[in-house]
């Protein structure tokens, strides 16, 4: 087999792949999506940042992860079940990955105990006004810690 096939055939599958990734993220933006990072695991030194696209459906935002062949969302936050515990500027290491102006959300869930282990999410200010306004909007009597 000659060498060239070989580097042809990864060449092919590479931008097959890079062209799957890149309509993924488009399908999901141009269907009401907005960029947001998040993580699950909290780390003083401002690691273990993924980056994504949110997309509201109903009680639920689904997170796709932006480098992820996963069909489905890589994360779904029920708005029932969460709650937010702190408000943040970045800091230290993850003011370089993320844009000015960017804001960091930790949860807890309404009964205290935390979500995942723990789960942070950061969205440029007109995507947290967003998902602020989706957070606040469920029926009557969804949210038992809105009074």
């Amino acid at each position: 087999m000659d060498i060239s096939v070989v580097v042809g055939a990864v060449l092919v599958l590479g931008l097959g792949v890079l062209g799957y990734l890149t309509l993924r993220r488009l399908r999901a933006l141009r269907s009401g999506g907005v960029h947001a990072a998040l993580r699950t695991r909290l780390d003083p030194t401002g690691k273990g940042w993924h980056l994504g696209v949110g997309r509201y459906h109903g009680d639920e935002f689904v997170w796709f992860r932006v480098l992820s062949l996963r069909p489905g969302p890589d994360r779904v936050l029920h708005r029932s079940g969460l709650e937010i515990a702190d408000r943040r500027d970045p800091s230290g290491a993850e003011l370089y990955g993320m844009p000015p102006g960017t804001r960091v959300l930790r949860f807890t869930d309404p009964q205290g105990a935390t979500i995942e282990p723990e789960m942070e999410i950061a969205m440029s200010p007109d995507a947290l006004t967003g998902f602020l306004s989706w957070l606040e909007s469920a029926p009557p009597g969804r949210l038992p810690w809105v009074s």
